[in-house]
C-alpha cells in the first residue's frame, strides 16, 4: 500500500495573485484559518503557525516557494503540505493542497490523511468565501469549535 495523501482542490473566483498571497501573508491567513503566524512565508525561512483549535501549532519550513505558482512547506511533526495554483485565464484560480508523510501505523497514516482532507477543503472554502465576498464565513473557526470541545 501505497503512502496516504490528503488533497483538496477547489476553484476561487479571483486573481492567483490573491489566492497564494492569502496563504503567505500572516494578515489574511488569520482571517480564515490561523489564529497567528510569526511571520509571512519565504523560502528558506522558519514560521511558527498557532491555529484557531487551541494548543494547535506547528513550526512551518518554507522549502520551495514560486511566486503565484508553488509553494511547498515541512512541518515540525514531519509531514510536507504543497500548494499548486493555477491560473485559469479568467481571473479565477484552481488551489490544489496536498498534505503527505503521516506516520503511524498504515490505518492511523490512513485515518490523519482523511481529517487533513476534511480540514484542508474546509479551509479552502472559507477562503474561497473571504475572496469572493469580502467575509470569512468562519467554517475553519466552527470546526475548529469543535475539535476543541471533543478533546475536553
Amino acid at each position: 500500500m501505497s503512502d496516504p495523501i490528503a488533497r483538496s482542490r477547489l476553484l476561487i473566483r479571483r486573481p492567483t495573485v490573491e489566492v497564494f498571497d492569502a496563504f503567505v501573508r500572516p494578515e489574511q491567513l488569520t482571517q480564515f484559518w490561523l489564529s497567528s503566524a510569526s511571520g509571512p512565508l519565504e523560502l528558506g525561512r522558519s514560521v511558527h503557525w498557532e491555529f484557531m483549535v487551541p494548543g494547535a501549532a506547528v513550526e512551518t519550513r518554507v522549502d520551495v516557494f514560486k511566486r503565484n505558482e508553488r509553494i511547498e512547506i515541512s512541518w515540525s511533526d514531519g509531514t510536507r503540505v504543497r500548494w499548486t495554483f493555477e491560473d485559469r485565464g479568467d481571473a479565477t484560480t484552481t488551489v490544489e493542497i496536498e498534505h503527505s508523510g503521516f506516520s503511524g501505523s498504515n490505518a492511523e497514516a490512513v485515518a490523519t490523511a482523511i481529517e487533513a482532507t476534511q480540514g484542508f477543503t474546509i479551509v479552502l472554502c472559507d477562503l474561497k468565501t473571504l475572496l469572493e465576498t469580502g467575509t470569512a464565513h468562519n467554517i475553519t473557526r466552527d470546526k475548529a469549535l469543535l475539535i476543541a470541545e471533543q478533546h475536553r
